[in-house]
């Protein structure tokens, strides 16, 4: 494969292209979940945000997963891999509405942490295309939290 990055770099840039797959993996998961089991009286207001934002968030897992492998490199695709990488903590129980913006908030924010740890490995290897679509998952996930913390003001 010669695509002006080497071997080494497209290693380090999908790892790290990885974690971001199994954390937004798990974050599509829990928002998709809580759309089916929020409740109380803001019931049609957030089984629509969730939707809108666990939708925008399948979208990328695509997007991430593509990417990886223009690299050169599987994805991971089972869930005992992505539960591996993943630093997104599944929730067993059902939260009331205010616990589900909560852990969203929280999810979400785990997820630019983990986008901005995979930053450096794209700029180091000269990667601008995984770069950009990182730019593109910080903006959709920085999004995502302030609707949601709006929520709760």
């Amino acid at each position: 494969m010669n695509i002006g990055i080497g071997d080494n770099a497209r290693k380090e840039i999908s790892h790290a292209l990885a974690k971001v797959l199994a954390d937004s993996y798990l974050l599509y998961l829990k928002t998709h979940g809580y759309h089916w089991n929020v409740k109380g009286p803001h019931f049609q207001q957030l089984h629509a945000l969730f939707q809108e934002q666990y939708d925008e968030v399948w979208a990328a897992v695509d997007d991430i997963a593509e990417r990886m492998r223009a690299l050169g490199h599987d994805a991971p695709g089972s869930y005992a891999a992505i539960a591996k990488l993943a630093s997104v903590e599944e929730r067993e129980d059902v939260p009331n509405a205010t616990g589900m913006l909560q852990d969203l908030i929280k999810a979400n924010e785990i997820v630019l942490h983990t986008i901005r740890a995979a930053m450096p490995a794209m700029q180091d290897g000269g990667d601008e295309a995984s770069f950009d679509l990182m730019v593109q998952r910080l903006t959709a996930h920085e999004k995502a939290a302030w609707m949601l913390r709006s929520h709760l003001e």
